[in-house]
């Protein structure tokens, strides 16, 4: 494909997800947030040459399952809260930036912690907040579990979110020490939700979270719909959790 037939392409494709922001999601992306995911999808492409950091490169897909998928966590986000107040959010294994820096880019009042266990997946998301001019992000080379002893995040935040990280009753382990009292907790997932809600019936009770809301979202080319559960935070976690490093995935609470 030639310069001009790929620009073409670029643009026709940044038009889609300018039309099916607002279509599916009530979204109205301006031209500068345009420019930073069609920025966005050239760098995650270019460094996925010599770093693993997804297998969704056709840009269709990365329109639909990365860029789509992740704003739709503001149809639970914007329920709770109004885009003028700043929010504390941490993303946690947040890979290739997904769902947080779409969420950062749509609205600049987040306050980003973008967290990840492996550095190569950092070095690219510190590129990437430089890159977009995210100056409220920051990114942490850190564990979920040894965050969630850190005095400075533990209780900190007004929203906990995690895309493909692990099944619920782990994930609620990683995600609700660090919500702060009220808060919530975001879970993407897709088909077996509600199985993964029924597992987690011990999680929630100890670790102090209720499922608040599951929401269906439906996006262009994909047959089964994503679900976001949000869990809000009812009581204090307790001490001696989240448990030490790998422990929640060997023994899960059930």
């Amino acid at each position: 494909m030639d310069r001009r037939a790929k620009s073409e392409r670029d643009t026709a494709i940044m038009e889609t997800l300018k039309r099916s922001a607002k279509d599916l999601l009530g979204l109205k992306l301006t031209r500068a947030q345009l420019q930073a995911f069609e920025n966005y999808a050239l760098e995650l492409t270019a460094w996925n040459q010599h770093t693993n950091l997804t297998t969704i490169l056709d840009p269709q897909d990365i329109l639909v399952k990365h860029f789509l998928d992740s704003l739709s966590c503001l149809s639970a986000i914007n329920r709770r809260h109004n885009p003028k107040r700043a929010l504390r959010v941490v993303d946690v294994g947040s890979g290739a930036g997904f769902p947080g820096l779409p969420l950062a880019i749509m609205r600049p009042d987040i306050q980003l912690t973008l967290v990840d266990a492996t550095e190569k997946k950092c070095a690219f998301l510190r590129h990437m907040v430089a890159e977009l001019g995210l100056i409220t992000a920051r990114v942490l080379h850190r564990r979920a579990e040894n965050l969630g002893w850190d005095r400075e995040h533990r209780g900190h935040y007004d929203w906990a979110i995690a895309r493909a990280v692990a099944r619920l009753p782990v994930l609620l382990e990683y995600l609700l020490p660090l919500t702060r009292s009220d808060g919530r907790c975001l879970a993407q997932k897709s088909e077996g939700a509600r199985t993964e809600i029924q597992a987690a019936g011990r999680a929630l009770a100890v670790l102090g979270g209720e499922v608040e809301n599951v929401l269906s979202v439906e996006l262009p080319g994909i047959a089964e719909p994503r679900h976001l559960i949000v869990i809000k935070k009812v009581a204090a976690t307790p001490d001696g959790y989240p448990r030490r490093a790998g422990v929640p995935v060997k023994r899960p609470l059930r």
